[in-house]
């Protein structure tokens, strides 16, 4: 089945499934009504759909000037390898680029970095490493 692509909040459930197949949720045990939430204030969201199946989405997380953050780069295990990451990402870069963002950051899975370079993006340098803290 064809993969068709759309701009705007997936349905609730649907995207609670989907990120569920990352494993992120082991850690941090969101709820499909926070995610709901935290999807709902994006900036601007893409999916992809196989019929009415959601199996990939990516957001952008923005002040809509300098502050950008793509997140939330999910492709379904069994639709992965397909090129469906790849036209969400440069959906996205399109989007920033057409708002006049100059800078994009992201945070790679274990193993992702490759495919994020592909597009342009590089590594921080180690005397300039991004910090967190999980609470």
């Amino acid at each position: 089945m064809a993969i068709h692509y759309e701009n705007g909040l997936p349905e609730k459930e649907a995207f609670f499934s989907l990120f569920e197949t990352t494993g992120w949720n082991a850690k941090y045990s969101f709820t499909a009504n926070e995610l709901e939430i935290a999807v709902s204030n994006s900036y601007f969201i893409v999916c992809a759909y196989s019929g009415a199946k959601l199996v990939g989405t990516g957001r952008i997380i923005s002040d809509g000037i300098y502050q950008t953050l793509i997140g939330d780069m999910i492709v379904h295990p069994d639709y992965q390898n397909q090129g469906i990451g790849s036209e969400i990402l440069a959906a996205l870069i399109a989007k920033c680029q057409k708002d006049g963002m100059k800078q994009i950051q992201l945070t790679s899975a274990k193993g992702k970095m490759g495919f994020y370079k592909k597009f342009g993006f590089e590594a921080r340098p180690a005397d300039a490493a991004g910090m967190q803290k999980h609470l």
